[in-house]
């Protein structure tokens, strides 16, 4: 089961500045302030990009991704990030 890795053990997956899409609906668990739990913050399919890389319980990457549409900045896991392909 996923909960059980320890990702910090290797590099973050994403890179800052990294153009990202969510892979799923996030809605607030109480760590967003102003906003009831369980509102939508961002939905499946929008793109940000990474603006910061922290840690949570000394397990896991967190992603700070600045949404530019919403103008909002939401700590995202790696499961819920896929990268967006830039054309070249």
């Amino acid at each position: 089961m996923e909960s059980d890795e320890i990702e910090i053990a290797e590099p973050p997956v994403f890179e800052m500045e990294q153009k990202v899409r969510l892979r799923k609906l996030i809605r607030n668990d109480g760590t967003f302030p102003g906003i009831d739990i369980g509102t939508p913050l961002a939905k499946k399919g929008d793109v940000g990009y990474v603006v910061g890389i922290g840690t949570y319980l000394q397990m896991y990457y967190i992603y700070a991704v600045h949404f530019l549409e919403k103008g909002v900045v939401i700590g995202c896991r790696k499961k819920e990030l896929e990268p967006v392909e830039e054309a070249s």
